[in-house]
């Protein structure tokens, strides 16, 4: 498996845009993915702006599909721009899975 967390910092005033975004990348990979076991997309409760991704695939070559794959290509770069520092307002941290 690989696992992924991801931390975003949105730009005020780009929460409904980003939000948009995420949950219709989230779909598209779910629908086109065969390899991708879960992608979530969540609102920190109480920090505004703040959002974490969680993906985890089947193996090494599900993920690299998920990153070649077009959709990926067409909502990570406005995702981007929705975000503090653009690529930088991200915090991404791969992890094992214990399961």
């Amino acid at each position: 498996m690989v696992t992924f967390f991801a931390i975003l910092k949105c730009k005020p005033g780009k929460e409904r845009e980003l939000e948009r975004l995420q949950a219709e990348l989230s779909q598209l990979s779910h629908a086109e993915e065969p390899g991708l076991v879960v992608y979530d997309f969540i609102r920190h409760k109480e920090k505004p702006g703040v959002y974490a991704v969680y993906a985890r695939f089947r193996d090494q070559a599900a993920f690299d599909e998920h990153m070649k794959a077009p959709s990926h290509d067409k909502y990570v770069p406005p995702i981007f721009e929705c975000l503090e520092g653009g690529a930088n307002g991200m915090e991404l941290a791969f992890y094992d899975w214990v399961g």
